[in-house]
């Protein structure tokens, strides 16, 4: 492997895509808080935590944008929520949320986009099979985080905690983490196409 492809590989999608500047940064970590919100609206009511698509943006935003801005960006979402934006799942906001049942799986949000960046920029996530492992990576933290502190929220046993927290979800974290992996992937071919043009 050259090194032009090496640095292709092991650096985030949006560094591929756009020049890095203090400016491209900023504007790339709000855009990852809003897409994170946007997703949260396509939601399934389930008790008590929904399903929503906010576990693909976290993955995606997390892969494009690395380590650092993911989780700036994921940390800033969470902060639209807490002083009153209408940015978690259906339209709810406030400390009430992190503070609930649902809360682990947003603050597990912040972890997932980190270590999901940190892999695209240590190993690279060009091939779909590196960018389903670290996107497998993040689903896992998600839950363990949000689980954990459901446990705590609700008193919930390690069966109950399984049962709400974790079980509805498993097909959708599989589906999402293949979507998100195909979409990664689809945007470094579309960037190394360009660069052969």
């Amino acid at each position: 492997m050259t090194t032009t492809a090496l640095s292709t590989t092991t650096r985030p999608l949006a560094d591929a895509l756009v020049p890095r500047s203090a400016v491209t940064s900023t504007a790339l970590v709000i855009a990852g808080a809003a897409l994170t919100a946007v997703a949260a609206q396509v939601s399934v009511p389930l008790w008590p935590v929904p399903i929503t698509g906010q576990t693909l943006a976290v993955l995606l935003i997390g892969s494009a944008l690395g380590a650092r801005r993911g989780a700036l960006s994921m940390a800033l979402y969470a902060l639209l929520g807490l002083v009153g934006l209408p940015v978690y799942a259906d339209g709810a906001f406030g400390a009430g949320v992190l503070l609930g049942a649902s809360g682990g799986y947003v603050v597990g949000f912040i972890a997932a986009a980190a270590l999901v960046g940190w892999v695209a920029g240590r190993f690279g996530d060009r091939t779909w099979r590196t960018a389903l492992l670290s996107f497998a990576l993040g689903t896992v933290v998600t839950f363990a985080v949000g689980m954990v502190w459901l446990a705590v929220v609700l008193g919930t046993d390690l069966q109950q905690t399984l049962e709400y927290g974790l079980y509805p979800f498993v097909v959708g974290g599989i589906a999402k983490a293949l979507i998100g992996a195909a979409v990664i992937r689809l945007g470094w071919t579309a960037v190394l196409r360009r660069r052969r043009d």
